[in-house]
């Protein structure tokens, strides 16, 4: 399934790279979740782009990013330094949702470019995760038939009648969910299950010593938010919850989570 890029295609180490930025101030990189996109961003970026220099980038098997290896967070992470590295931007704030939040902390273990970090999101481990039973199986099932149709015409007319509203374009979870990688889904839901096991993201952000905020929504389904709450906390991260919002809060309520990344900036 074909996609047109909105921003600029870098050269990233033989890897062409995605890349969106708008507006002018302090830095600030937005990076998406497994089967996301810059365009997850959109509605935040328009909050934030008015004082800020806001970077989005398409991460390595998705969006209009190639790449089919590497795929891990700590590959990923040295993709999106070069992009650091590219642009030249210093102090960064670096927010990353789900499977981004691992591939921003990694980031911020080898950038020095990067000077706070923000997880949205995603709890440090699996240990409490309720992911549907059969997960790593059924999904590379679902993902297969999501690229089978998601560009019949018949997928956007159904498309119309759904009610969530986030994305300008309503098929625009399916599309980002149809150019994803396949082998996505072994990296998320088996090796990354694996890698939190042994180093959790509470522990990631202890040893990094960096400021640190987490935004959790309150109906988050895939992870307990005050189990996740706690666990932040207890290495000195700066916790906040969205009331009403589930696993996306910048989704949902992006004007709270807006000012929540501004307070935290300091802008």
């Amino acid at each position: 399934m074909a996609r047109s890029p909105i921003g600029d295609i870098l050269d990233v180490n033989g890897v062409a790279v995605h890349v969106r930025q708008d507006g002018a101030g302090p830095p600030v990189v937005l990076l998406h979740g497994y089967c996301g996109s810059v365009h997850w961003f959109d509605r935040l970026t328009l909050g934030l782009s008015a004082a800020h220099h806001v970077i989005r980038v398409d991460l390595l098997g998705h969006g209009c990013t190639g790449g089919s290896a590497g795929l891990d967070a700590v590959s990923q992470a040295r993709m999106v330094a070069g992009v650091l590295d590219a642009l030249g931007v210093e102090d960064v704030l670096v927010a990353g949702h789900s499977f981004g939040a691992d591939v921003a902390l990694a980031l911020a273990e080898i950038s020095p470019r990067v000077g706070s970090v923000v997880v949205i999101g995603q709890a440090p481990d699996y240990s409490y995760a309720s992911f549907p039973p059969g997960s790593p199986v059924l999904l590379p099932m679902v993902s297969a038939l999501v690229r089978l149709v998601a560009h019949r015409r018949w997928i956007r007319y159904v498309s119309r009648f759904r009610r969530t509203g986030w994305f300008g374009d309503p098929l625009q979870d399916l599309a980002d969910h149809a150019v994803t990688a396949p082998a996505m889904a072994r990296v998320v839901l088996v090796e990354r299950a694996r890698l939190l096991a042994f180093r959790p993201l509470d522990a990631q952000v202890a040893a990094l010593g960096l400021p640190c905020l987490v935004i959790l929504g309150r109906r988050d389904r895939f992870y307990d938010c005050d189990k996740t709450f706690a666990r932040y906390s207890a290495v000195g991260a700066r916790v906040e919850v969205v009331e009403g919002a589930g696993h996306s809060p910048f989704l949902e309520r992006p004007g709270e989570v807006v000012r929540l990344l501004r307070e935290f900036r300091g802008s």
